[in-house]
């Protein structure tokens, strides 16, 4: 089993940044294709980005790309997500997430994922 921790949320003006950072448990951590989802109050669970198990390969919503960066390091069980350039409609929860399978067909889709962690609230006021 793989336990998610995420940190690193809080209140920023628009323009500013944070990293996020998601702590994961587990020997087979490496194995796992790891994301980032956010959710919105009233709003479904939407993907933001994802990195492949060696960090090798990154995907990004087209709202994020250019703005947030997804990367990893194994020899700390650690992923993270840079958000520079945060707007308003960055608000939400976070998420980070972890897929066994992994690949790059299905990485968007929620369902896929095998864990959750707690999440962190990321404010952005305008």
């Amino acid at each position: 089993q793989v336990q998610l921790v995420e940190s690193g949320g809080g209140l920023v003006q628009a323009g500013g940044s944070l990293r996020l950072s998601c702590e994961g448990s587990g020997r087979t951590f490496t194995n796992y294709q790891m994301a980032w989802f956010r959710q919105a109050p009233g709003k479904e669970r939407e993907f933001a980005a994802a990195v492949s198990s060696s960090g090798g390969t990154t995907y990004y919503e087209d709202s994020v790309k250019g703005r947030f960066t997804v990367s990893r390091d194994n020899a700390k069980n650690t992923v993270y997500l840079q958000m520079n350039s945060l707007k308003p409609e960055d608000t939400a929860v976070y998420y980070c997430a972890a897929d066994r399978i992994g690949g790059s067909k299905w990485y968007r889709l929620a369902s896929r994922y095998d864990y959750w962690g707690q999440g962190t609230q990321v404010t952005v006021s305008s």
